[in-house]
């Protein structure tokens, strides 16, 4: 039986990644929903189906961690953006941030291309950001009926209301995400040619350090942002003032292609005084009509590198 569970992890974590904002809080409750479910096993009378109960199961677990009412963001959720001149790194508590996630632990394979745009374009961060402006209950309709295509009298069987309220629901969550509507940005699996030939240029300008060649990639209101500081910059003259001002340490690194959120990521390592290279970031990119809307720069590379099964340092 527990092989039998096994099968829905995958789909269990990337709901409760939606749910949670957090790699790690969403594998936490999964591992919950596990337990909770094995040790209820008797009890499971086969009303419903095996994957109805544990979404229930999953369901309860994310909404009892939510009561603390807990909010994570990005850091354009929290501020306006600063202009380079005023810029300064101010840090704020973990508990705050939305995280990454690598595709391979929310996005499980299916074979209908639909289904699987639909999960990579609903755990982008934009759109998880914008879930956690949500009411938990709400955000949880919105997420079954929506993403995962549930049937509102299924959803409201799983919570314990009628049809009526999550009809109501989904009306007001819907008119919720519409007021924080996320940034567009193009499907990215499989990159098509137009895509990898921006991803290599992008690399090629990065590493050499070349801000008119990366300013050509970059849309005129591009964001960027480095959690786990509040400090986000927008548009080309602040992103290459920051660069070429506290940003110049990032002179001669090395990127490392990998995937995060359904888009395209790198791990960015740094240049080690002591030889070869160190982890600076992960680097989540936005893309959109053939050029690159955002670029977040998630720090906190002890969590991040090992989440994602990479390198602790590259030699020189």
């Amino acid at each position: 039986m527990s092989d039998q569970l096994e099968k829905y992890r995958t789909e269990l974590t990337g709901y409760c990644y939606r749910m949670l904002g957090s790699a790690f809080e969403a594998e936490d409750a999964v591992q919950d929903t596990m337990v909770r479910a094995w040790r209820s096993l008797d009890s499971f009378e086969g009303r419903s189906s095996l994957r109805s109960w544990l979404y229930r199961i999953a369901t309860n677990v994310c909404l009892d961690s939510l009561s603390a009412g807990n909010r994570r963001a990005r850091p354009m959720d929290l501020t306006d953006p600063t202009p380079v001149a005023q810029a300064r790194l101010n840090e704020r508590p973990e508990i705050t941030w939305l995280e990454p996630v690598p595709d391979g632990r929310v996005l499980p394979s299916v074979a209908d291309p639909a289904e699987t745009a639909v999960s990579r374009e609903t755990v982008r961060l934009a759109f998880v950001a914008a879930l956690q402006h949500l009411p938990p209950k709400q955000r949880a309709v919105l997420i079954l009926r929506e993403v995962l295509a549930w049937k509102a009298a299924e959803v409201a069987e799983l919570l314990g209301l009628t049809v009526a309220s999550v009809n109501s629901a989904l009306q007001r969550a819907r008119a919720t995400i519409a007021e924080h509507a996320p940034a567009a940005a193009d499907a990215a699996d499989p990159l098509d040619e137009e895509q990898k030939a921006l991803l290599e240029r992008y690399v090629a300008a990065f590493e050499g350090y070349d801000m008119q060649a990366l300013t050509a990639l970059l849309h005129e209101d591009a964001t960027m942002s480095m959690p786990p500081y509040d400090l986000w910059l927008r548009g080309h003259e602040d992103i290459v003032g920051w660069m070429l001002g506290v940003g110049e340490v990032c002179r001669g690194s090395k990127l490392v292609p990998t995937v995060a959120n359904g888009q395209p990521a790198f791990a960015h390592y740094h240049p080690d005084p002591e030889g070869g290279f160190a982890p600076w970031a992960l680097i989540v990119l936005q893309l959109h009509a053939g050029k690159i809307g955002g670029m977040d720069f998630f720090l906190d590379t002890k969590r991040w590198f090992p989440l994602f099964d990479l390198p602790e340092r590259l030699p020189a």
